[in-house]
């Protein structure tokens, strides 16, 4: 718990000085060692509970943590190669959540999963971390057009890359996410057993139409040339869906049906 309170202040500690930049329309550095440190941490809580626990626990809360991680440490990238870590505001202060509810909620005994459950896993944990962060430029993507259909010159505006470059980076982090999905999906129909039984039939069904509206979105990128409100509403709409798929079932089958 000690460990998950340093990551989360560090968390939030990254998050103010990235703010205070962005206010300022100052792009310094100072907020890495604190997301650096909130990052190490929050994946030493995961270790420790995989190391104690013998297996990689996926109930609701440490599967919505490890997603936060993932985001946390995607932004921390492309902060470090650009212009985009304005990103941090949103998603470093919902990675220390999450990890601050995973901590509060403790460590839950999981069956041991073989191999090739863990790949599937690993797959479908870095495609929501990955789709997320699509999820978090969308917004920004929106936001900005608006603000310049306005007219409206915020002093956020300047924090933000070009719109084409923010598009542009959208589009490519939705590619790399869409390939993961559908490793996910792949993995599960060659590894799951009972793909389509009653706990897993909402799960897979969801999944499949949020790959196909990722689909859609890219395809209708490449032949129509979809950009801007358009696309961060089908990104949005898409994502919906993945959350849902595990996450919305998930909350459902531990916090209200009492089930694991």
């Amino acid at each position: 718990m000690t460990l998950a309170w340093i990551a989360a202040l560090a968390y939030f500690l990254a998050a103010g000085l990235l703010a205070r930049g962005v206010s300022r329309s100052e792009h310094g550095r100072a907020w890495w060692l604190p997301a650096a440190l909130a990052i190490v941490l929050h994946a030493s809580v995961h270790a420790i509970g995989w190391r104690d626990g013998g297996t990689l626990d996926m109930h609701f809360f440490s599967a919505l943590s490890l997603v936060g991680l993932g985001m946390a440490m995607l932004t921390a990238a492309y902060g470090a190669n650009g212009r985009m870590a304005a990103l941090g505001v949103i998603v470093f202060p919902i990675a220390g959540a999450v990890l601050l509810a995973n901590a509060a909620r403790g460590h839950v005994a999981a069956d041991p999963l073989g191999w090739r459950l863990q790949l599937h896993a690993w797959c479908a944990l870095l495609a929501y971390a990955t789709l997320g962060i699509a999820a978090v430029l969308a917004i920004l993507l929106w936001a900005q057009e608006r603000a310049l259909r306005r007219r409206e010159f915020h002093g956020w505006l300047r924090a933000l890359p070009p719109l084409t470059e923010l598009e542009f980076l959208l589009f490519r982090t939705i590619t790399v996410g869409f390939v993961l999905l559908t490793a996910t999906l792949l993995t599960g129909v060659l590894f799951v057993e009972n793909l389509f039984a009653q706990h897993l039939v909402h799960k897979t069904v969801l999944s499949v139409l949020s790959w196909l509206a990722f689909g859609a979105l890219l395809l209708g990128r490449w032949r129509r040339g979809w950009r801007g409100a358009v696309a961060a509403r089908w990104t949005l709409g898409a994502m919906a869906l993945l959350m849902l798929a595990f996450f919305g079932s998930q909350f459902v089958l531990e916090m209200v049906l009492k089930r694991g």
